[in-house]
């Protein structure tokens, strides 16, 4: 019958009051010029898993096979570990990508020591906004006092509740080719350090 056992597709839970807050967004930026997105850092974080896979792996095998390397998930105790990893890019370049826990001070000193010289540099006319989604420690009070402390220097992105956006940090390290491969390789050579010393 051509029926597969599969997993269902994760996608974001939107009630109403949430679609009416993407449509909102959606409508507001619509005529946005590519010279007004120019403007946009964008920045992200995703979790990198050192060995292990998160969720159900599946292998296809005949009797007998089961200890085959191909049919095999090797596994180091506590599952390897993994990192989670904070990032940002614009239309100019490519920024940092460091270490980030879900903690308000610790994202704090992120965007205080990363991202505050990445916006200057990029955008030293002051006219840069910064994209973050709506992650509980990028809504604190702390943080969102200090991106209000900084509104002469760059503004902050209104963002829609549970956007059905992409990991944008995958996207700029592991899928965006529209800059010099010498610098996304840069860029992945950060990434596999960042790893490294996580494991």
């Amino acid at each position: 019958m051509g029926l597969c056992s599969r997993r269902p597709t994760r996608v974001p839970l939107l009630n109403k009051r949430r679609r009416q807050l993407c449509l909102q967004w959606a409508r507001e930026h619509r005529d946005w010029t590519m010279n007004e997105w120019k403007r946009v850092a964008w920045s992200d974080e995703s979790r990198f898993l050192i060995h292990h896979v998160d969720g159900r792996v599946r292998v296809r095998r005949l009797t007998g096979e089961q200890l085959l390397p191909s049919c095999t998930e090797c596994h180091t105790q506590a599952d390897g570990g993994g990192i989670m990893l904070w990032g940002t890019f614009s239309w100019a370049t490519l920024g940092p990508v460091v270490e980030e826990t879900r903690k308000a001070a610790i994202y704090m000193n992120i965007i205080a020591d990363q991202l505050h010289p990445y916006m200057v540099f990029v955008f030293p006319t002051g006219n840069g906004i910064f994209q973050q989604d709506n992650a509980q420690c990028h809504k604190a009070r702390i943080v969102l006092e200090w991106f209000e402390e900084y509104t002469d220097e760059f503004h902050l992105m209104s963002w829609p509740p549970n956007s059905t956006r992409r990991s944008l940090i995958r996207w700029s390290t592991f899928g965006m080719s529209w800059r010099g491969s010498s610098e996304l390789k840069h860029h992945h050579v950060r990434i596999y350090r960042l790893c490294l010393t996580a494991a």
